[in-house]
This record gives C-alpha cells, structure tokens and sequence, in this order.
C-alpha cells in the first residue's frame, strides 16, 4: 500500500468510518477500528496522568496520597465499569452484525441504566463517608484532612466514569470507534485547561488545592459524556437512541448483567495478581519496588496499541457472528493476533536493547536504574506471546464469553504465576529477578491456554 493511501486510511479512522465490519478486507477493518480505539486507550490513560503530575508536583505528599488511595478506592469501580462495557459491547455488536439495530438501542440503553443504579449508592457513600473511606484506606490525620474533599468529589461523581465506559463500550459495539475517541479527547482537554484554573485559582477560579483537582476531573468528563449522549439521542451514531427506547427491560438487562460478572471476574483477579506480585517484590527492598514499579508504567503505556488492537479484534467478532460468519470472525481474530505480533516484536527489541537509556529517563538512583532494567528487559521476553493472547481472550469477551477467559486468568495468574513468582523469587538466587521471569512465563501459558480453547470453537455458539 502506497504512502498516500496509507494516510487516506488513517484519516478515515480517525473521523470515523461508515462501512460494513461484517463485509470488505479484514486488514482495513482492523484499521479502521483499532487506530481510534488506540488514541481512545491513550486519553483514558491521561486523566490519571494530569491529576498526578499537577498535585505530585506543586501540592506535596499529602495531596498526592489522597489521589492514590481514592484511585484505590475507584478500582472497584473500573473492575463493575470493565464488565459492563465487555458484556455491552458484545450485545450491542452481535446486534448490530444482525442488522438488528432497534436491538442495540435497547440494550445500550439497559446499559446505561444498570450504570446508573450502581453508581447511585457509591456517590451517597463517597458524599457521606469520604473522611471514613480515606481512614478504612489507612490515610494518616493530615492526608484525611487536606483529602476529604478530593475523595467526595471523584466518589460522588463516579457516574461521569461510569457512563463514560459504558457509552463509548456502545460505540465500539456499533463500529463507532472513532465517536468513543473524541469524547476522550474533549474530556482531557477541559480537564487539562481546568486542572491549574481550580487547583492554583487562576483568573476568576477558586484556589482549591487538590479538591480542585477533582472539581476539574469531574467536570473533564462529565464533559465527555454530555457529548456522548448528544451524539447518542441526536441520531448521529449507528446506535440511534429514541424515546421509545428510554424504559426498563428486564430480560435484556439480566442477559447484560450475566455477561457483565465474568467481565469484573477478569479485571479484579488481574489487578489482585500485580498486586501480589509488588508484595512480592517488596520484600527486596524499596529500590527494587520503584524499579519494578517505573517497568510496570512503561510496560502499560508501551501496550495501549496492542489493546486498541485487541478491542478492534472484539468488534469484529461480536459483529461477524450477529451477520452469521463465523468463520470471518474467526479469521480477524488470527489476523489482528499476527499483526498485534509483528508490533510487540518491535517493541520487544526497543526493550531488549535500549532499556538502560528508557529506564535511565525517569530516574538516575543507580539501585532503582539496575532493578528497573532487569524487570522491563526479562517482561519484555513474553510480549511476542502475549500480543497473541490479549486478542484471543479479547475475542472471547467480544464473543459474548467472559467465562472462558475469566477461569483462565484465574488459573494462570493465581494459580501459576502468584507461586511460582515466590518460588523463584525467596527460594533461589534469582532474588526480584526471579518473580519478573514469572510475568512472561504465566502470560505465554495464558496465550497457549487461550489459543486451544479459542480453536476448540465454543464461542461461536455462545448466544447474547
């Protein structure tokens, strides 16, 4: 393909496509989906970002120790939001490949609906209790008192972070990638602008400290899903949501909120493995915990495209098998693992091979640089493997079938790589070294896992 068609393609992506996923060339398609949906992962990734460079770096510990443990507290949130929008997703795309799109609009809507009766009781507790949350979460006297508010802010609006899942989770299904993109997009920037305004009081604003910076967020994609449910109602989605639609389904809410629990199953049994693994890891020390630490952020950011490929492999699963083509679905899912190979094989050799100068640009504590190097080098060792698995476990979720991936997170990441991390990690010489080889070994288990029950071809019957 020539240059100039190459950038044609990528415009197109980007300001959104009108054709069919279910029909046409599978390596357009995975563009055309993949390509926002990276620049979408990218804005998500941001808000967590802007927060904490603006408070870690002019309001002091105290004020970053709030954002960190409200973080905390919002896991909960993401693992309930990721489900949702997985079990969303796969209903809205099947319907949408069945040409079924009254189907869709009712089960968006249901979506948002269970979205919004569980956030309901979290902003009453987070409004009412934030003091007691910062202290249940260990926060000291000072971080509680200079908190409080910060906490109460994000808590009670985790509607905005809800719906903002969701919504976008519609315009996935729907192949509306592109729609997704720019209400992430919107959302940073008027968090970006307000951030300093609300924290510092520039101009006409306040001085709020770290509330402010919650006051900004909010608002940043409270933003965001305004725009979401304008394009949603006014009919300029696939999706075209009508008044018709605005009530209670039962049935198609239960069909979701079935989908939804292996979806939180997932994320929650994920987040749990890291999180024993850093408990791991800090019985070497704090330099070993910082290095570790600084490869995991490197490590996420440097897979935002695989998983932008992945979500675009989803897509076209839950699209292809509503239009009755299997086998198509089949072979994107194989297509866009290839592709996601060739891509992590690049970044592979980056790692490999500059790791000292990548770890070397956030910090230069000789015991932080050596643990640091040795974690993102070893990580680096499974991504060829785990560009593979990330999109067959995606196809599953797209499929409909979060069971399936959720039993196998479950077993590769607790009841394989939490052990043999600590094995290899307190009962050999390997030391921290030991509990990094872990993470590729459990992940390429996880892709081969994958791979036999993604051939075994369940997921093609699996009804949503």
């Amino acid at each position: 393909m020539s240059l100039k068609k190459i950038i044609i393609l990528l415009r197109e992506a980007v300001r959104g496509s009108e054709q069919d996923f279910t029909e046409g060339n599978i390596n357009r398609a995975i563009v055309l989906l993949s390509v926002p949906m990276i620049l979408e992962m990218m804005m998500e990734s941001l808000f967590g970002i802007v927060n904490i460079f603006y408070v870690a770096r002019w309001l002091g510990a105290e004020a970053a120790a709030t954002v960190g443990l409200t973080e905390s507290m919002l896991t909960i949130i993401f693992g309930i939001a990721i489900g949702l929008s997985m079990a969303t997703t796969a209903t809205v795309a099947r319907r949408t490949g069945e040409k079924d799109m009254e189907g869709a609009a009712v089960a968006s809507v249901q979506s948002i609906i269970v979205g919004i009766l569980i956030s309901l009781p979290v902003a009453v507790a987070g409004i009412a209790f934030a003091p007691a949350l910062l202290r249940l979460m260990g926060a000291e006297a000072d971080v509680i008192e200079q908190g409080s508010g910060y906490a109460s802010i994000i808590l009670g609006g985790n509607v905005c972070i809800m719906l903002l899942f969701l919504i976008n989770a519609i315009f996935r299904g729907a192949g509306d990638a592109s729609v997704a993109m720019r209400s992430l997009w919107l959302a940073n920037i008027v968090n970006i602008i307000l951030d300093p305004c609300f924290i510092f009081g520039l101009g006409p604003f306040p001085e709020l400290g770290v509330t402010g910076s919650a006051i900004a967020t909010t608002i940043g994609r409270g933003t965001g899903v305004v725009y979401q449910l304008w394009i949603l109602l006014s009919g300029r989605s696939r999706v075209k949501v009508r008044r018709e639609h605005l009530r209670l389904d039962l049935p198609v809410m239960l069909k979701l909120l079935r989908v939804s629990v292996g979806g939180m199953f997932q994320f929650l049994v994920a987040t749990a493995s890291w999180l024993g693994l850093t408990r791991i890891v800090a019985v070497f020390g704090s330099q070993a915990l910082a290095g570790y630490t600084l490869s995991l952020r490197i490590t996420l950011f440097a897979l935002l495209p695989s998983w932008g490929m992945a979500n675009a492999a989803a897509t076209l699963v839950g699209q292809n098998l509503g239009a009755g083509k299997p086998e198509r679905a089949e072979h994107s899912v194989w297509r866009a693992g290839l592709i996601n190979m060739a891509f992590l094989a690049g970044i592979t050799l980056l790692f490999v091979f500059f790791t000292e100068r990548i770890i070397g640009i956030f910090t230069n504590d000789a015991g932080v640089v050596a643990y640091g190097v040795s974690a993102l080098r070893i990580i680096s060792y499974g991504y060829i493997f785990y560009a593979f698995g990330m999109v067959v476990v995606q196809a599953f979720n797209g499929a409909g079938d979060t069971y399936t991936p959720t039993v196998i997170n479950l077993f590769c990441y607790w009841l394989f790589q939490i052990p043999l991390a600590y094995a290899l990690a307190i009962h050999t010489s390997f030391g921290a070294s030991g509990s990094f080889m872990a993470i590729p070994i459990a992940e390429s288990a996880l892709t081969i896992i994958a791979i036999i029950f993604f051939r075994r071809g369940r997921w093609k019957t699996k009804k949503v």
